[in-house]
C-alpha cells in the first residue's frame, strides 16, 4: 500500500486503514517465524492489533462482525497477495535439513514466484506447531463463519495438490481498500454479467395477467420488510422470491428482469450456465455458490437464462457422471432454497424444468407470442423516433406477420440501415418488406 495518500480523503482513510493491517501482519509473521527458530518453549505472544476506527470499510466490517485478533489476522494474510505479497517472503526459508520448504509454513505449491498462503500458514501464524491450537483455530474456516461469510475469505481447493488455498475475491480488497465495493468483472471466476437497457418499465409490452403477475413480484420487493418484521411471518418464510419464465424467444423474459431491477434499483445478474458447469467434481458447486454468496451480500437479483441446462430433469443414476450431474442439481435446489434474494430461472418451455423446482417457485410466468395489437404496438415503439415513409402500414404489417418483440427490434435494425445504404432519409415500405423477409428466412419461415 502506498503510505503516502494525501490525508483527509475517504479514500486514503480506507486505504490506510487496510495498510496498517498488512504492517501487523508483518510484525506477527516476523514474531512468529522468530519463536519457531528460537526453539523456545516460552509462551508465543501475538503483537498487539492496530485499532480501526469506525468509518473505515475494514473497521466497520471489525465492529459489525465481532471479528476477534485470531480472524484479523486471517483476514490480512488472505489480503496480503493482493497489496503487498513481499511481507510473505519469509515463508520461502527452506529447511537446510532436507534442502525444502517448512511444511509447517504452508503455501499452495503451484503458487509461482509469490507465496500464496494457505490454510496451513493461517494455523502456523496463529498456533504454531501446537497440534490442540490448531485443531481449536480450525473453527474459523467453517462456512458460517463470519470470516468467510461477511468478510468474503475463501479456501479454493485445486488438483491434483486439494491444498485449502486461502484468498478472497478482488472486489473484496477494493471495497476495503476504497470503501466503495465495484461490480464484480464477467470472468471464469465470476460468471455472471451485469444486466442493463435503456428501455423503461412502459416499453414493456405484455398482456395484462402477466404484467399482474409482475406487479406481485414488485409488490413482494418493495414491502417484504413489513410483510416479514411488521405483519411477523419471518419464522415462515424468508426473504427470497422465485419466478420461472417461460415461452419462445424473444418474448422479453430477459428484458422482464432486467426492467424489474430497474423498477426495484437492484442490480440484475445474469449467470452464465456454460461458464459455471464444470467437469471437475466441485467446481459446479463452488461457481454457484459463489454467486449466491454475491447475491445474498449484495441483493441481487439473479436471472439464469435458458435454465433447462442446469436445471432440467434429474437422470437415473446409470454411472458416476449420472450421479455427480444430480448432486448438483440437488445443491441448486439447496441453494435457490436459501437464497434471500429474487431468483428468476427462464426456459424455453415450462415442461424442461425439473418438477423438484416448481415447489420453491412462488410465481411461474408465461410469456407469449404476441396478439395483434402487442404487435402494433411494439412496431410504434420501436419506430417512434424513426424517420418512416408514408406508405408504412403499421397495422397491416401486425395482422400480417407473427413476429416476437425481439423479432421486430430485428427487423428496424435491418430496415433502417437498408435505407441508409440506398442514401434515402427514411425508411420506406420495401425496407421494412426486404427486413421481415430476412427476418423470416433466419426463422426458416417464409410468412
Amino acid at each position: 500500500m502506498n503510505d503516502s495518500s494525501p490525508p483527509g480523503t475517504a479514500q486514503a482513510t480506507h486505504a490506510d486503514a487496510v495498510s496498517h493491517e498488512i504492517r501487523w501482519l508483518e510484525q506477527v509473521i516476523e514474531a512468529r517465524l522468530g519463536h519457531f527458530f528460537d526453539g523456545t518453549t516460552a509462551p508465543f505472544t501475538v503483537p498487539p492489533a492496530p485499532e480501526q476506527p469506525r468509518g473505515t470499510a475494514l473497521g466497520d466490517l471489525i465492529a459489525r462482525t465481532g471479528m476477534n485478533a485470531t480472524a484479523r489476522l486471517v483476514l490480512a494474510l488472505a489480503v496480503a497477495p493482493h497489496v503487498n505479497s513481499a511481507v510473505l517472503d519469509p515463508f520461502y526459508v527452506k529447511n537446510s535439513a532436507i534442502d525444502r520448504a517448512f511444511s509447517q509454513f504452508g503455501g499452495h505449491p503451484d503458487a509461482g514466484t509469490a507465496f500464496v498462503p494457505s490454510v496451513e500458514t493461517a494455523l502456523f501464524l496463529i498456533a504454531g506447531t501446537d497440534t490442540a491450537a490448531r485443531i481449536a483455530a480450525m473453527r474459523l474456516f467453517e462456512p458460517d463463519n463470519p470470516l468467510r461469510v461477511s468478510a468474503g475469505v475463501t479456501l479454493t481447493q485445486t488438483p491434483p495438490s486439494h491444498v485449502s488455498r486461502l484468498d478472497i475475491p478482488v472486489h473484496r480488497v477494493v471495497a476495503l481498500c476504497d470503501g466503495k465495493p465495484p461490480r464484480p468483472d464477467f470472468s471464469p471466476n465470476f460468471p455472471a454479467r451485469r444486466l442493463t437497457t435503456k428501455l423503461g418499465w412502459e416499453d414493456l409490452i405484455l398482456p395484462a395477467g402477466v404484467r399482474d403477475q409482475l406487479q406481485h413480484i414488485l409488490a413482494w420487493l418493495e414491502n417484504r420488510d413489513t410483510i416479514l418484521q411488521d405483519w411477523g411471518l419471518e419464522r415462515q418464510f424468508g426473504r427470497g422470491y422465485k419466478a420461472l419464465f417461460y415461452g419462445p424467444p424473444g418474448t422479453g423474459k430477459t428484458l422482464t428482469a432486467t426492467l424489474l431491477g430497474q423498477r426495484t434499483g437492484l442490480d440484475v445478474y445474469r449467470v452464465d450456465l456454460s461458464m459455471v458447469v464444470s467437469k471437475y467434481i466441485g467446481e459446479t458447486e463452488k461457481n454457484l455458490g459463489l454467486i449466491f454468496d454475491m447475491a445474498a451480500e449484495r441483493d441481487w437479483i439473479l436471472f439464469f437464462d435458458e435454465a433447462d441446462a442446469l436445471f432440467g430433469t434429474r437422470t437415473a443414476t446409470a454411472s458416476s457422471n449420472d450421479r455427480h450431474a444430480n448432486q448438483e442439481v440437488s445443491y441448486l435446489l439447496q441453494r435457490i432454497e436459501e437464497c434471500q434474494s429474487l431468483v428468476i430461472l427462464a426456459s424455453n418451455l415450462r415442461s424442461n424444468i425439473d418438477d423438484a423446482f416448481f415447489r420453491r417457485f412462488q410465481s411461474a410466468i408465461g410469456f407469449a407470442r404476441p396478439t395483434v395489437p402487442e404487435r402494433l404496438q411494439l412496431w410504434q415503439n420501436t419506430l417512434s423516433g424513426v424517420p418512416v415513409a408514408e406508405d408504412i402500414d403499421l397495422r397491416a404489417l401486425a395482422r400480417t406477420h407473427d413476429l416476437s418483440g425481439a423479432a421486430i427490434t430485428n427487423v428496424v435494425r435491418h430496415a433502417a440501415v437498408g435505407a441508409l445504404r440506398r442514401g434515402a432519409s427514411s425508411v420506406a415500405a420495401e425496407d421494412i418488406k426486404s427486413a421481415v423477409t430476412a427476418e423470416m428466412r433466419k426463422e426458416g419461415r417464409t410468412s
